[in-house]
């Protein structure tokens, strides 16, 4: 990162279609998205305000793309982060083109489909994949290990003090 500067970009919104997946020619899998945002404008003389969409273009690639494709579809609520990139290139006609896009680094799969606030992937609300990292979704425990940790578990008894702090009883309600 330059001095001084900082290119990051974080959406929060929906899928409008599937996600586009791809190989690029080096092998690595590429995925595009297509992520709605939504916000309210201003008020219009009527007192109503205005649903306004916004629609950003957002590519993943390795695991976080080959995630993307696994888990997300049209309505998916995700979380994004990455950085804004242009790109140059030339149509058919040969004329100079620009496509600006979202290049992501990390994603949150947030909810359920287009209900919202469902469930996210494996029963757990959300989970994630950063480029680089792994996918958080808790690893499967063994039936006995899970079995411990539903047990109640025993409270340490506490130490006894000289300065009798513990015998201190006031109502306050907090």
């Amino acid at each position: 990162m330059a001095k001084g500067t900082v290119n990051k970009v974080i959406i929060l919104g929906r899928l409008g279609q599937d996600p586009e997946v791809r190989a690029a020619a080096s092998g690595t899998t590429v995925a595009n998205l297509n992520v709605a945002t939504n916000e309210l404008g201003p008020k219009d003389p009527s007192g109503m305000r205005q649903e306004n969409t916004e629609w950003h273009r957002c590519v993943l690639f390795g695991r976080t793309a080959e995630l993307a494709q696994q888990y997300l579809s049209k309505g998916s609520l995700v979380y994004l982060e990455g950085r804004l990139q242009t790109r140059k290139w030339q149509d058919q006609s040969g004329n100079d083109r620009y496509s600006t896009e979202i290049v992501v680094n990390e994603m949150q799969f947030v909810g359920g489909g287009q209900g919202g606030g469902g469930q996210g992937m494996g029963g757990q609300q959300g989970g994630g994949y950063q480029q680089g990292g792994g996918f958080n979704q808790p690893q499967q425990q063994a039936p006995q290990q899970a079995a411990q940790q539903r047990q109640p578990q025993q409270q340490p008894q506490p130490q006894q003090s000289n300065n009798n702090f513990d015998d201190f009883d006031d109502d306050i309600p907090f």
